[in-house]
């Protein structure tokens, strides 16, 4: 598997003692602040990102959340009238 081409930049101002943190870090896990900074920040985002778009529910608040998903449609006139007219997503 090749290496992905790295051809942007990203441009960071911190404080000393920001920069000895993240050196320190990077030192302990054998890195470069490069690989380190570039590797915690992707993980991070990476989280963050996943915490927008999974979500943990209990037991019982599940079950109950199935439930009125297999529940039947109960029709709805706003929606109704909502889908009934023409999107304003199409292109004309």
């Amino acid at each position: 598997m090749s290496a992905a081409t790295k051809d942007e930049r990203l441009a960071l101002r911190l404080t000393s003692d920001q920069k000895a943190t993240i050196t320190a870090a990077a030192d302990v896990l054998g890195r470069s602040v490069t690989d380190f900074a570039i590797q915690t920040t992707v993980e991070r985002a990476n989280e963050v990102l996943a915490d927008q778009r999974v979500f943990h529910v209990p037991a019982a608040r599940r079950e109950e959340f199935e439930r009125l998903l297999d529940a039947p449609v109960t029709p709805n006139r706003g929606l109704t009238e909502l889908f009934a007219k023409p999107s304003v997503f199409k292109t004309r």
